[in-house]
């Protein structure tokens, strides 16, 4: 009999080319496939909640599969486990219903940008964290984010390439916090363009730096030549993804 299967997913992202299955290197999505099939003896097809690019972690990333196993459900991420390199660790596997899908039942998503602004960037935070080297205005930068809450049009803050049907999303909560030096941009939304963490946080990130950026009038242009640079991956964690 199929099982609908969740599985709660965490991973470093530097050694793969994102999330989705490419021609051009490994990716996580792939590298799950495969181990499910070694545990399994069966080819599936995964579900993530959403992509991510190469390089961006994950610390609580979501996907389903329909599979016919006699494997008890909640045994099945140490099974899985076993065949996955160090780098990628199925953290709960459940049974859901069968309406259940990891992108299209999801209502919000938890995304966290990380700024090393010390002065020498530690061998630990190297690939975890985007190192500016200097310390930002985070007074500024938290002055302006505001502006980012609620529902508007972020076409200026899409990468170009991508093809959805409306550019309007809504940020329920945006937060900047700083522990010895490290800033971290917490953003909760109910849906995200194309690099659009990446290039609020690059834009934040100038604003800091003294660049005289209006968020309100960047929004208002929906241009995205107007925003900020897009925000290395290696910065970008996938937090949470939340459902009904």
């Amino acid at each position: 009999m199929n099982q609908n299967i969740l599985l709660k997913i965490q991973y470093i992202g530097t050694n793969y080319c994102g999330w989705q299955k490419q021609n051009n290197g490994k990716s996580i999505q792939q590298e799950i496939e495969r181990a499910i099939c070694e545990v399994t003896g069966k080819q599936v097809n995964l579900t993530g909640s959403g992509r991510t690019d190469s390089g961006v972690h994950a610390l609580g990333q979501v996907a389903n599969f329909v599979i016919d196993t006699t494997i008890p459900v909640e045994k099945i991420k140490y099974a899985i486990n076993y065949y996955l390199p160090d780098d990628i660790r199925i953290i709960e596997s459940k049974a859901v219903e069968d309406s259940f899908h990891a992108r299209y039942s999801s209502k919000k998503k938890t995304y966290c940008y990380r700024i090393n602004m010390n002065e020498i960037e530690s061998p630990f935070e190297k690939n975890r964290s985007y190192f500016v080297g200097k310390e930002l205005d985070l007074s500024k930068m938290k002055e302006q984010s505001k502006f980012l809450m609620g529902e508007h049009d972020f076409a200026a803050f899409q990468s170009e390439g991508s093809s959805v049907k409306t550019t309007v999303r809504t940020i329920y909560s945006l937060e900047i916090n700083c522990i010895n030096n490290i800033a971290e941009i917490h953003i909760i939304g109910n849906g995200f363009l194309y690099n659009m963490v990446r290039i609020i946080a690059g834009t934040l990130i100038e604003i800091g730096k003294g660049k005289d950026y209006s968020i309100v009038d960047i929004l208002n242009t929906k241009q995205r030549e107007n925003a900020g640079p897009t925000a290395p991956a290696c910065g970008l964690f996938m937090e949470k993804v939340e459902y009904d």
